[in-house]
């Protein structure tokens, strides 16, 4: 419709990797300062999980960030020095290397607010 504001998308994203054994700890030692700083931070539009699987290795992680008109689409989390940080050696920890996939909602309760 010409004049209509463009509306903002939310992107939605999982990853999932698995350690090599005796990893998990400092695995989630870097998870935690992620959190910390995004305690800190607070960066709009963000919301971010990170959960440890049953097998004690395997990680998935969800993030949803809006990307709203004129905005350049970047997800606010990879901007954080803590993330950064966390990414640095994830593929040396890794016996699975982290796998992204781009996730579209079909429904949800909860989960993602709003």
């Amino acid at each position: 419709m010409p004049g209509a504001q463009a509306q903002a998308t939310n992107m939605k994203r999982m990853v999932r990797y698995t350690l090599m054994p005796g990893r998990a700890a400092e695995n989630e030692r870097l998870v935690a300062a992620v959190f910390e700083a995004l305690h800190r931070e607070r960066p709009p539009g963000l919301r971010y999980a990170t959960f440890r699987l049953e097998d004690g290795l395997s990680f998935v992680h969800l993030v949803s960030y809006e990307s709203g008109p004129g905005d350049a689409g970047d997800n606010p989390l990879i901007a954080l020095p803590a993330f950064e940080a966390f990414v640095a050696g994830a593929r040396d920890r890794c016996a699975t290397p982290p796998v992204s996939v781009e996730l579209t909602e079909i429904g949800s309760y909860g989960f993602f607010g709003g």
